[in-house]
């Protein structure tokens, strides 16, 4: 380890600030663009012993848990939150046109990429816990950066308040157990919490799934609890609304992290699909996109896991005021849709996980549909699959960065292909 003084030159993909000197960059966190820093070296990484110049942009945190000196430790949930709001939203437009220009992508004019649409605290309704073991007490919070260490968590600031008012609940259900590692799931649905222990090593013993269920019985608004994505109880059916169609989320079903996010890209894809009659909605989860397009286009929806395909076919089934809306379960990383499977649709909007779709991809630049909206949390894989798309013949025309990952280094997009 050594000591020096570096100036922050500017922030890198993950957050933290870049200095640069004769061996290359050194990555900070919790530095920011212009700021003078003496740093604890080592290798590539720098740690911050004082300031000898901050930066205007520089704000108080708002949360007890934030930063190095944080309560607790310093939770590894954001890396931000020491940035002012317009730097901030920059940051997130400026990391993904950087992806999308690391493909040598010919993007539309820049203009046409759009400010950052933004996050607000209070709005995350999907959280992950880690519980642990620690000093004879069970712990439960959020894991400091690259470590297993839980720091104790009292308050979230971009946690909606459904959810961290119920942190000690949520601490009873997790001692009820009697485990010692696992993950705790959170959604807030319309019903209450869906929570969802996940890891837990060799499953529940009778005893303990009588613990679980005598303590949910006590608590107020859990409408259920499962183990390992079996359901244990169910006080009232978890559900959550897509543009008035209700689903029941199967235990551990990925959700978008908040509704405000949900709901404009929803709404953007909605918009780039214009009058198209018939949409292909691939990846399609439990629904997100399908239930909401089915208000206005015909909708074939195809999603690999099996529990999402039940739940979306139920809520399209019950929905009113729907155009037809069916499903298929298919792996589209094994079997794609081929230009031939694709002939009917006017449409078609995908929305991978973090991997991309690239095998979907390349049956997607060779087919004939006319607009192709792709949604993405990974800007990485999202730029090689836009790739993939231009090199087919599509142009981008439209790009939309989302925040739905509040105060950290995560940003999603919207983009529209059109051919």
């Amino acid at each position: 380890m050594s000591t020096q003084t570096v100036t922050i030159a500017s922030l890198g993909a993950r957050g933290d600030g870049v200095a640069h000197d004769a061996d290359g960059p050194v990555f900070v966190p919790y530095a920011l663009p212009g700021e003078t820093v003496a740093i604890a070296r080592v290798k590539n990484e720098g740690t911050i012993m004082s300031f000898a110049s901050t930066s205007p942009d520089r704000v108080q945190p708002p949360c007890r848990h934030f930063g190095p000196d944080g309560d607790g430790g310093a939770c590894g949930g954001c890396t931000l939150q020491h940035l002012a709001k317009s730097p901030y939203n920059a940051f997130k437009r400026q990391a993904l046109i950087n992806a999308l220009k690391s493909q040598a992508l010919a993007l539309p004019a820049e203009d046409a990429v759009d400010d950052t649409i933004e996050a607000h605290p209070g709005q995350r309704r999907r959280i992950v816990l880690t519980v642990r073991r620690r000093d004879g007490d069970l712990v439960i919070g959020f894991n400091q950066a690259e470590t297993h260490y839980v720091v104790p968590t009292v308050e979230c600031p971009i946690t909606s308040a459904g959810i961290v008012s119920r942190l000690d609940a949520l601490k009873m259900i997790a001692r009820a157990s009697g485990c010692d590692v696992f993950r705790m799931v959170v959604t807030e649905t319309l019903t209450g919490l869906d929570v969802s222990l996940e890891g837990v090593q060799g499953g529940l013993g009778e005893r303990a799934r009588r613990n679980v269920t005598d303590t949910v019985i006590r608590l107020r608004g859990i409408a259920r609890v499962s183990i390992n994505g079996e359901i244990l109880i169910e006080p009232e059916k978890p559900m959550l609304d897509f543009g008035g169609a209700r689903v029941v989320i199967p235990p551990g079903a990925f959700t978008q992290a908040t509704r405000e996010a949900e709901e404009a890209m929803a709404a953007l894809a909605i918009s780039h699909i214009g009058k198209a009659k018939r949409v292909a909605d691939l990846f399609s989860g439990i629904g997100t996109f399908a239930l909401r397009i089915g208000r206005s286009a015909a909708v074939h929806a195809l999603e690999s896991d099996e529990k999402a395909v039940k739940a979306l076919d139920q809520a399209a089934r019950t929905a009113k005021g729907l155009k037809p809306v069916t499903v298929e379960r298919r792996d589209l990383f094994r079997r794609p849709m081929t230009p031939q499977d694709l002939k009917p649709f006017d449409a078609v909007i995908f929305d991978p996980p973090r991997a991309g779709a690239e095998a979907q991809c390349r049956e997607l630049a060779k087919s004939s549909v006319k607009r192709i909206v792709a949604v993405s949390c990974n800007p990485l894989t999202l730029a090689r699959d836009l790739a993939i798309l231009t090199a087919g013949g599509y142009r981008i025309t439209r790009v939309a960065p989302v925040d739905q990952f509040l105060w950290s280094s995560h940003v999603e997009a919207v983009v529209l292909l059109e051919k």
